[in-house]
């Protein structure tokens, strides 16, 4: 008992590692940066992120325990399931350094976009194996959409300077 305790709190926590490091590394682009760039009015707060990423991350960090523990493992079961999920934590993750960090308005696009796909992908695979880790997904989904049109309209309303000609 007690030591699933201690993998339904490393579960939980995990993603939000990558959550963490990500925003450190990034913390001195948002005031320098972001807040220049032209932003919708529906855009967030910036106070709002780091509440709806901590609560975004324990959902899905759960959920993957949840997943975790009926497939009995990391087995051969669990390979396309957790893999998915691995797969969309790492693009969440490289979202802040290439938006933030590098400045790549388009890297990122392409990478949250890569990013809808594997967590719709991970919500389906869930779904069949534990439908309440599925449903611990839909509030990230939704997250995810509007970060998604964020990243297109932040994109389309601020464009990238064309590289310097050569002579």
């Amino acid at each position: 008992q007690g030591r699933m305790w201690a993998y339904t709190v490393g579960f939980t926590v995990l993603p939000h590692l990558g959550g963490f490091l990500g925003w450190f590394i990034s913390r001195r682009e948002i005031p320098a940066w972001y807040e220049q760039l032209k932003k919708p009015s529906w855009c967030p707060s910036p106070r709002m992120f780091p509440l709806a990423w901590t609560v975004l991350y324990t959902g899905m960090g759960y959920a993957s325990y949840l997943v975790w523990n009926d497939l009995g493992g990391c087995g051969s079961k669990a390979i396309v399931p957790l893999g998915l999920y691995g797969a969309q934590l790492a693009l969440n993750w490289a979202w802040p350094p290439l938006f933030f960090g590098a400045r790549s308005l388009k890297l990122a696009l392409i990478d949250i976009l890569c990013l809808d796909c594997l967590a719709i992908g991970t919500a389906c695979a869930w779904y069949r194996i534990n439908r309440l880790a599925a449903l611990l997904l839909v509030p990230y989904l939704g997250w995810l959409g509007m970060a998604t049109c964020l990243t297109i309209r932040i994109w389309k309303d601020n464009p990238e300077p064309a590289a310097a000609k050569r002579e």
